[in-house]
């Protein structure tokens, strides 16, 4: 029997929960459940002036990006219209029916500052919690025919830096990132048979940046050549392949929109983390609790 639906409900008038409109399996009330992200306050609490206007709640930013990674969505941009009708989006973020939603260009600056040379940070991390990293080799990036930064020895005692021609280049400041700057003598450089091997300055200066967490960097790269953690690379291909494998089928890791290495590298970390926080939500999830 052919039979048709009154369109008129649209227009109906009805008293919900915002919480009624979510499954009791959702994936979001699994990562809800499994993570409490209050721990990001105090995370980032000295970034913040005490001043100015009101700030969007960085919880909102953090669970918008794990939103777009976790269920694949291809841009902020995308992400932001979804979350103007996806109820379950709106439960996950803490907004009401009528919550303005943030403007996805808030999220620019936020990747680029956030996401930004954070190795020495995570090894720095990880030795004052007593884990041992396993960081994998790094190839150097100096151009063919100049000198690498290993070159440089680099004197602990003096806080400085001696070039391949033994001159000292001396500590000069340190950039808000973190990165202390040595630079060398432009009187001494311009007249060094190994000015072409070592900078195209045209100033004829050398420049070298060391993370205030460098030695942890170092120390990590050390330790990826001793005899116990050798074998954790050896798990590569057992483990890591497959995830890359995942991430390439589900979790639209096949394509980009961006460009650069610093914002493919953010997205890979947001993506992988996306992926650690959907399994542990799986895992941890103990079913809906009973009314």
């Amino acid at each position: 029997m052919l039979s048709k639906h009154n369109p008129i409900q649209r227009n109906q008038i009805e008293m919900i929960a915002l919480d009624e409109l979510v499954p009791a399996d959702h994936l979001v009330r699994k990562i809800e459940a499994a993570i409490d992200f209050s721990f990001i306050y105090d995370l980032v609490k000295d970034m913040y002036s005490e001043v100015g206007r009101p700030s969007i709640d960085p919880v909102i930013l953090i669970k918008l990006s794990f939103i777009q990674y976790t269920f694949g969505i291809r841009s902020m941009r995308q992400t932001i219209e979804e979350l103007k009708t996806n109820m379950a989006y709106r439960w996950f973020l803490g907004y009401g029916f009528h919550d303005k939603v943030p403007h996805f260009s808030t999220f620019g600056k936020n990747y680029e500052r956030r996401f930004k040379d954070k190795t020495p940070a995570i090894t720095s991390y990880l030795f004052k919690n007593d884990i041992t990293p396993a960081i994998p080799y790094t190839r150097p990036r100096t151009k063919e025919g100049y000198f690498r930064k290993h070159e440089y020895v680099y004197d602990e005692h003096f806080d400085c830096y001696i070039c391949p021609a033994d001159e000292i280049l001396k500590y000069t400041t340190t950039t808000k990132e973190g990165y202390r700057q040595y630079k060398s003598d432009p009187r001494i450089c311009a007249g060094c048979p190994l000015l072409s091997q070592c900078t195209q300055s045209q100033a004829h200066q050398k420049l070298i940046q060391r993370h205030v967490w460098e030695e942890h960097v170092e120390e990590a790269d050390h330790l990826r050549h001793h005899q116990d953690v050798k074998p954790i690379y050896a798990k590569r291909k057992e483990t890591i392949e497959r995830v890359f494998a995942d991430a390439k089928e589900k979790q639209g890791m096949r394509w980009t929109t961006l460009r650069g290495l610093k914002k493919l590298s953010m997205q890979a970390m947001l993506t992988f983390a996306a992926m650690n926080l959907k399994k542990m939500a799986n895992w941890t999830w103990q079913g809906p609790e009973m009314a």
